[in-house]
């Protein structure tokens, strides 16, 4: 079982950024694919991003693609989320998560308590 805090979320303007870290602990980090996904209220869950152990494959849903960066530090076990161009429509929780499977449908499971993260216009 793989233990996910994330952090980083906050207010900020439309067109602002901000940088959402994920600190895994316990079993389960190694050699599986980490992602994000945001739940906003009244809507959808809807997956963001991913990106492989080997930092070989990412993957961006087409909402963010161009403005948001996943990245990882396996050495530190950790798994970051850098946000540009904010739009209102980015702003929900932003959950970390472990990918069991690549690729739509996405699998995952194991999250955090999740960050939020509010975009003003």
């Amino acid at each position: 079982q793989v233990q996910l805090v994330e952090s980083g979320g906050g207010l900020v303007q439309a067109g602002g950024s901000l940088r959402l870290s994920c600190a895994a602990s316990g079993r389960g980090f190694s050699n599986y694919a980490m992602g994000w996904f945001r739940q906003a209220p009244g809507k959808e869950r809807e997956f963001v991003s991913a990106i492989d152990w080997g930092v070989i494959r990412t993957y961006y849903a087409d909402a963010v693609k161009g403005r948001f960066t996943i990245s990882r530090d396996n050495a530190k076990n950790t798994v970051a989320l850098q946000m540009n161009s904010l739009k209102p429509e980015d702003t929900a929780v932003y959950y970390c998560t472990r990918v069991m499977r690549w690729g739509r449908p996405w699998v995952y499971d194991n999250w955090g308590q999740g960050t939020q993260v509010t975009v003003s216009s």
